[in-house]
């Protein structure tokens, strides 16, 4: 019979369970948790808006579960996931693919801060380290997607249900991109994970965007997009407006025709608050000429409407343009693409030459070529941003007519990238040239340009030295307020540039770095020898005791060391006193 040695053999302590969770990373529990809340915050203000609307409802066609299964729709329609509709007339199921984007900024936001207040960085040095990256972003996306499954097994068989491949890719890309975006705010936006994002960039463009300087040029292209998508949109925002207005009639009778509640009417206007920034899109992309598809093979754009098919009635719908060829009035509407082309061209021309702020010169970052790059760049981002924006606005409410509803984002994308560039490129270059045409009306020398290296041309300011005590410190700040005029100390000797010096020698003590005169006994002892044979050279009948007070002509004080070059010696001082009587004799001679 085999022994077992009750030393070797043992039994764990602990469950796998049990371990895992005694090794797991600080802060996990804490990003699940966060996670969790802000799905179910985020379903929750849906569920509460359409618990009132159903409460205050005089026919309520359902229980509470109805308007529960209509807020869980509700929610995952605002993550980008499709629903299907299966109450038609005809039996079969519909889709419903248009989301609202302004619904879509409610889950972002929450995932967001989730994220960032999950990180909890310190505000000083000393405090805690944050929670690893990692830790967060895995955490918040595993809590957020485990509500969001709930919720969508809870409608599954609803009226309204989700299509499961958008819940598959719809919901988990909002989750990871908004945490991804939360996290790297809360690090400090730190470059390291972008340009590692950036890799799968082909070789050429990679080149261009991580040659020299890439970071101002990236910064510029982006803040120069989110100009012009901001006119853009705004610009179609005002064109909706105004259709509205101009088919005023139409658009009350939609609404009217939709239900006789209040509450009813209450919830229509909510939905078409939540489609204006859809709407906005649309009418930019109107603007910018391939205009929207109101159904299979029915285009809308200024030169020439296509009669729309049997559309549901609904406000925002009633604002399409009439059908038939274009007019100048419709075409007054590409002033807003041009306005967006100009106000990123202007954005550009501001990165590539800065005027001179407090405390800062002005700086040449790119030479004319470079500055076209920059435009180049910048209208490839906003291609990019407008073909998302019309990709998000757009999609399906039906399988035959409304199979395909809103700008094709291909088209969209495409054009204003060509809209950008066409009128970005001479805004940039005029207003490069009017800006270095002022720093030269203003006297001051035009800054070196950047060819590339990264450097920043300045405005040189040059200073004049000086034989006094004050005269440096009077001298920097003259440079400092007049910007590049010279300024002249007590001394004749010529100065050093002052802009180099400062920046050179910033970390010196604000002090005198040349002390005051030496008034101790052992110094006039040890220097007596020196000033004494300064004198005999230049008079050789004056007695040995007297003392002059510089070795060379008696009308200039000597010059002033430079700062990067300080002779350890001590130095003899014109006022320094003749040594009395007590002390000892030179045994020197």
């Amino acid at each position: 019979m085999a022994s077992v040695n009750l030393m070797t053999v043992r039994r764990t302590s602990l469950a796998p369970l049990l371990t895992w969770l005694r090794d797991r990373e600080p802060g996990l529990a804490a990003s699940l948790l966060g996670g969790a809340v802000a799905a179910g915050l985020g379903f929750a203000s849906f569920a509460a808006l359409l618990m009132v609307l159903w409460v205050s409802s005089p026919y309520p066609d359902s229980g509470p579960g109805g308007a529960l299964h209509v807020a869980a729709a509700l929610w995952l329609l605002s993550h980008g996931v499709e629903l299907v509709r299966t109450d038609t007339l005809s039996g079969a199921p519909m889709p419903v693919g248009v989301t609202p984007l302004l619904l879509l900024a409610l889950p972002v936001w929450r995932v967001y801060r989730a994220a960032r207040d999950t990180v909890d960085a310190p505000d000083d040095a000393d405090g805690p380290p944050p929670v690893p990256a990692s830790t967060v972003w895995t955490g918040v996306v595993l809590g957020y997607l485990g509500v969001g499954a709930a919720v969508a097994l809870y409608f599954s068989n609803g009226e309204l249900r989700p299509a499961w491949a958008g819940v598959r890719v719809c919901l988990p890309l909002v989750a990871a991109g908004s945490a991804a975006a939360g996290v790297w705010s809360a690090y400090g936006s730190p470059r390291e994970p972008v340009l590692r994002a950036l890799v799968v960039v082909p070789a050429p463009v990679r080149r261009l965007v991580f040659g020299a300087d890439a970071r101002a040029r990236l910064g510029t292209a982006v803040r120069a997009t989110g100009a012009a998508m901001a006119v853009l949109c705004g610009g179609g925002a005002s064109l909706v407006a105004v259709s509205l207005i101009w088919h005023g009639e139409a658009a009350r009778v939609s609404f009217l025709q939709l239900t006789e509640g209040w509450t009813g009417r209450f919830a229509v206007l909510m939905l078409g608050i939540a489609l204006i920034p859809n709407a906005a899109v649309w009418a930019a992309s109107y603007a910018l000429g391939p205009g929207f598809l109101l159904g299979a093979g029915h285009a809308v754009h200024p030169f020439a409407s296509a009669p729309a098919p049997l559309l549901p009635p609904f406000p925002l719908l009633a604002a399409v343009p009439d059908p038939g060829v274009g007019t100048p009035l419709n075409w007054v509407a590409g002033l807003v693409p041009a306005a967006a082309g100009m106000t990123a061209g202007w954005f550009v021309a501001r990165g590539a030459v800065s005027r001179p702020g407090s405390g800062a010169p002005a700086s040449v970052r790119w030479s004319a070529v470079r500055t076209a790059g920059v435009v180049l760049l910048t209208a490839t981002v906003c291609a990019v941003a407008f073909a998302l924006l019309a990709e998000l606005a757009g999609g399906r409410l039906g399988v035959a007519a409304l199979a395909e509803f809103g700008p094709v984002w291909w088209r969209a994308g495409g054009v204003e990238g060509a809209w950008t560039a066409v009128f970005a490129l001479p805004v940039a270059l005029v207003v490069r040239a009017c800006r270095l045409w002022g720093l030269r009306k203003r006297g001051g020398a035009i800054p070196a340009q950047d060819t590339g290296a990264g450097r920043h041309g300045k405005v040189p300011t040059t200073t004049s030295g000086n034989g006094a005590e004050e005269g440096d410190r009077k001298a920097k700040d003259t440079a400092k307020a007049e910007g590049g005029e010279n300024t002249k100390g007590r001394g004749k000797e010529s100065g050093t540039t002052g802009t180099d010096e400062e920046e050179l020698y910033d970390f010196l003590p604000a002090g005198d770095p040349f002390p005051a005169p030496w008034h101790d006994d052992l110094a006039r002892v040890s220097h007596r020898p020196a000033r004494r044979e300064a004198t005999a050279e230049d008079d050789p009948e004056a007695p040995r005791d007297s003392v002059d007070a510089s070795a060379g002509p008696a009308t200039a004080p000597p010059p002033e060391p430079r700062p990067d070059v300080i002779d350890p010696r001590p130095r003899p001082d014109p006022h320094d006193p003749r040594p009395d009587d007590t002390e000892p004799p030179d045994t020197t001679d």
